[in-house]
C-alpha cells in the first residue's frame, strides 16, 4: 500500500468517526448550541460523503488519491452566515450524493462482495434523492367541499383544482403557487398516500445512508488497498474539527430585539450615519485626487465599505443597543460624534494632501521661508504651463521654475533649474 493510499484511508475513517460524534452530539448539546450541533454534523457528513466518494473514484480509476480530500470550508469571519447556509442546504449533501454516472462506474467494475454493498448503499441514496424531489410534487392545490369538514376535505374529499394551460400534472409547481378555480388549501394527492410515505421516509434516512456509504467505501478501500489492515484514524480537517466545540464556533451573541424603542433606533441612526460618512471617503479623496477616470475602483470602494459597516453594524449591534433605558443611547452619540468629525473632516483632509500647486507653494516656501523676501504670497505671480510653476516677484528677481505642478499630485514641489535652487539656498529653503 502507497503512503499516500495509506493517509487517505486514514482521514476518511477519522471523517467517519468525526461524522458519528457530530450526529450523537446534536442529541445531547445543551438547547442554545443544538442548531450549531447540527450544522456541524451537516457539514461532518457531508464531508464523510465527498470524500468516500472521491476515494471509490480513485480507486475505480486506478489512480492515485488526492493529495488533500474534500471537505467543507469554515467561513473564518462569517460563522454566523456560515451555520444557516448549511442548515438552509444540509450541508451540501444532495449535491455530494453519487450520481447515474458514478453508479455507472460501479456497475461496471469487476464484481467483488465489498463492492456490491457499495453500490447497494449508492442506490438508497438516489433514492434519498428521488425523495427530496419528487415529494412536493405529490401536494395539489384543491377545492374544499363546503358541505364536508375540512378534514374530511384533507382526506379525499373536495375537488382537485383545475390546472394552467400547458401543465396537467396537479403537483407541478406552478399549480400550486397559482391555484386556480377557487381553491383555498393543499393537500397530498388522493390515493397517494403510500407513495407520499415512502418517499418521506427516504428524503429522513439520508444521513444515515450517507454514514452507511462511507462505511461501505471505507471496507472497500481497506479490504483493497490496505490489505485487510485498518489504519488508524488520520488527520482530521474540515467541520469535523468542531464537534464539541460549539461556542467556540458561533458564539451565543446577543440578538435584535423585535422591536426598537426609541433610544435603540437613534443609536442604530447614528451607526448608520457613521457608515454613511466613511463610505464618501473614497468618492472625496478620490475627487480631490483628479481619480475619477478610475470611478468604477473607487465605487467599488465606496460599496465595499457600505457593505462591511453594515455587516459589522448587524453582527454587533444587538450588543451595542441592550443596555437598558438611555444608556443604550451612548453608542450612538459616540457614533454621531465621530461620523459629524468624518463627514467635516474629509475635504479638508483630502485638500491637504492633495492639495494644488499654488497651495503647495503657499505651504512650502511663500508661507515659511520665502515669508520676509520678495517671493512671499502677496507679491508674487504664479503660473503654471506644462507642469511648471513659475513663480515671477512684481518687484523683479529670479523667477522661479518649480515641479512637479500638478492638481490632486503629493509630490513636493522641486526647483527645476540651477537658479531656482540658488535662490531657495539663498534663504535657506
Amino acid at each position: 500500500m502507497s503512503s499516500r493510499w495509506h493517509r487517505a484511508i486514514a482521514e476518511l475513517s477519522a471523517q467517519g468517526d468525526a461524522a458519528r460524534a457530530a450526529a450523537r452530539r446534536v442529541q445531547d448539546v445543551p438547547s442554545g448550541q443544538h442548531s450549531t450541533a447540527a450544522a456541524i454534523a451537516y457539514a461532518a457528513e457531508t464531508d464523510y460523503l465527498r470524500s468516500a466518494s472521491t476515494l471509490l473514484r480513485a480507486h475505480l480509476t486506478n489512480r492515485r488519491p488526492p493529495r488533500r480530500l474534500p471537505v467543507t470550508r469554515v467561513w473564518p469571519f462569517l460563522r454566523d452566515a456560515w451555520k444557516d447556509w448549511v442548515l438552509d442546504r444540509n450541508g451540501g449533501m444532495w449535491r455530494a450524493i453519487p450520481r447515474n454516472a458514478a453508479l455507472a462506474q460501479m456497475r461496471s467494475a469487476p464484481a467483488a462482495p465489498l463492492l456490491v454493498a457499495v453500490i447497494d448503499r449508492a442506490e438508497a441514496l438516489q433514492a434519498s434523492l428521488r425523495g427530496k424531489r419528487q415529494l412536493n410534487r405529490l401536494y395539489e392545490s384543491y377545492i374544499p367541499d363546503r358541505a364536508a369538514s375540512p378534514a374530511a376535505s384533507l382526506l379525499g374529499g373536495g375537488r382537485t383544482a383545475p390546472t394552467l394551460p400547458g401543465f396537467p400534472d396537479p403537483g407541478h409547481p406552478l399549480n400550486r403557487a397559482f391555484p386556480r378555480g377557487g381553491a383555498t388549501g393543499t393537500r397530498i394527492q388522493p390515493g397517494r398516500e403510500a407513495e407520499f410515505n415512502e418517499l418521506s421516509t427516504d428524503r429522513s434516512a439520508v444521513p444515515a445512508r450517507a454514514l452507511a456509504f462511507g462505511d461501505a467505501v471505507l471496507a472497500l478501500l481497506v479490504e483493497h488497498r490496505a490489505q485487510g489492515v485498518a489504519p488508524e484514524s488520520g488527520r482530521l480537517r474540515g467541520a469535523g474539527r468542531w464537534v464539541g466545540r460549539e461556542e467556540q464556533l458561533v458564539p451565543d451573541r446577543a440578538k435584535w430585539p423585535a422591536k426598537l424603542n426609541a433610544y435603540q433606533g437613534a443609536t442604530l441612526a447614528g451607526l448608520g450615519w457613521l457608515v454613511l460618512a466613511c463610505t464618501g471617503l473614497p468618492l472625496t479623496f478620490g475627487q480631490r485626487a483628479h481619480l475619477f477616470s478610475h470611478y468604477t475602483l473607487l465605487f467599488m470602494a465606496a460599496g465595499f465599505i457600505a457593505c462591511t459597516g453594515t455587516a459589522l453594524i448587524y453582527r454587533h449591534g444587538p450588543k451595542l443597543i441592550n443596555a437598558p433605558g438611555p444608556r443604550s443611547l451612548f453608542p450612538g452619540i459616540a457614533a454621531a460624534v465621530l461620523a459629524l468629525t468624518v463627514w467635516q473632516g474629509q475635504g479638508t483632509v483630502a485638500d491637504y494632501y492633495f492639495a494644488g500647486p499654488y497651495d503647495r507653494y503657499d505651504r512650502q516656501y511663500a508661507n515659511g521661508c520665502l515669508a520676509a523676501g520678495p517671493y512671499r504670497h502677496d507679491a508674487v505671480q504664479a503660473m503654471v504651463d506644462d507642469g511648471v510653476l513659475t513663480v515671477t516677484p512684481v518687484e523683479g528677481g529670479t523667477p522661479l521654475r518649480l515641479g512637479p505642478a500638478e492638481d490632486g499630485s503629493m509630490h513636493p514641489l522641486r526647483p527645476l533649474d540651477r537658479a531656482t535652487r540658488a535662490v531657495l539656498d539663498e534663504y535657506g529653503c
